[in-house]
């Protein structure tokens, strides 16, 4: 089979393993994204994430990361929840984290589609990524023609929206990549910009972790700002406030990954039971979940951080 061949298998088979979209571009420098991403750093927005500052040159040329890689496959997986947290006084949780890890789950449905590949497409290497490496997903999303980055940094879908996670295989096969470039539908809309509590998005397309609630609940090790008090909308791990604004995420339809669903337990917590929650009842909610990343002293500083804003 061709080149074009060979890219519509693998796409169908993405979709067959439940994949939102998948996208193929060549494995190429990524030029404009170099002086975005030096700025930044050079601002200190990255915060306490040293890792970003690291391994630059991979970040920007995957051919350095895996070497052979000629071509880069990005898939999207929806996380979009079918439900909700039952008390609206309850600290909130983001949506992401409802269930297991997404780390695990998409990883697999990689290695499930690069199994395919090669048994059924062409031998070949690759590598999967999932958020853990110096890949930079949304850059290669938007090469793949999967979507455009909206003004609060994430990458938005015009079919999809924005909940959903991203992943890719770096894969030494030289595939035809998608021509189809998505614009950005962004237009004249501010409403992450105006929503977002923190003030984090200092300028359109432009995050300064070091005051958003994602960082600060989860990536820093620390104690949270003092000077955000009073500022967190009683988020407690992560932060959706501006996906959840985002008109163009009208269109997120509820995933349908078993591993997403959270424990019923969970969204039957109370204000209460957050707050007064022990260490077992931590590890038995949260045994297959990102939350772990924070640990259950991480969870208690945040919640205290939260009480301390009432």
């Amino acid at each position: 089979m061709d080149k074009r061949e060979q890219r519509e298998k693998i796409k169908r088979k993405a979709l067959e393993l439940g994949f939102l979209a998948c996208g193929i571009s060549a494995a190429t420098y990524l030029t404009g994204e170099k002086d975005r991403l030096e700025r930044w750093l050079a601002e200190g927005m990255n915060g306490e994430m040293e890792y970003m500052a690291r391994n630059r040159e991979k970040r920007l040329d995957p051919r350095l990361l895996h070497e052979g890689t000629k071509s880069v496959i990005s898939v999207l997986l929806n996380y979009s929840p079918k439900e909700k947290q039952l008390d609206p006084q309850a600290p909130v949780l983001s949506k992401y984290a409802y269930g297991t890890d997404y780390h695990f789950v998409l990883k697999d449905k990689l290695k499930e589609l690069l199994a395919f590949i090669h048994e059924a497409v062409a031998p070949c290497n690759a590598r999967a990524f999932v958020d853990s490496a110096p890949v930079l997903d949304k850059a290669w999303a938007v090469r793949a023609g999967l979507g455009w980055i909206g003004k609060n940094t994430n990458l938005i879908s015009v079919e999809h929206g924005s909940f959903f996670f991203i992943g890719e295989l770096l894969i030494d096969l030289e595939l035809e990549p998608d021509e189809r470039m998505v614009s950005n539908h962004c237009g004249n809309c501010t409403r992450c910009i105006d929503a977002c509590p923190t003030k984090a998005i200092v300028a359109p397309y432009v995050v300064d972790a070091r005051r958003c609630i994602s960082y600060q609940t989860i990536e820093q090790r620390g104690e949270i700002d003092e000077s955000l008090k009073g500022q967190f909308n009683d988020r407690v791990f992560g932060c959706d406030i501006c996906q959840d604004v985002c008109p163009w995420n009208l269109k997120a339809e509820p995933h349908d990954e078993a591993a997403f669903d959270p424990p019923p337990r969970l969204m039957e917590l109370t204000r209460q039971e957050w707050q007064t929650m022990d260490e077992a009842l931590f590890s038995r909610l949260f045994r297959k979940s990102a939350v772990k990343r924070t640990k259950y002293s991480g969870l208690m500083r945040n919640l205290k951080f939260l009480e301390s804003e009432d």
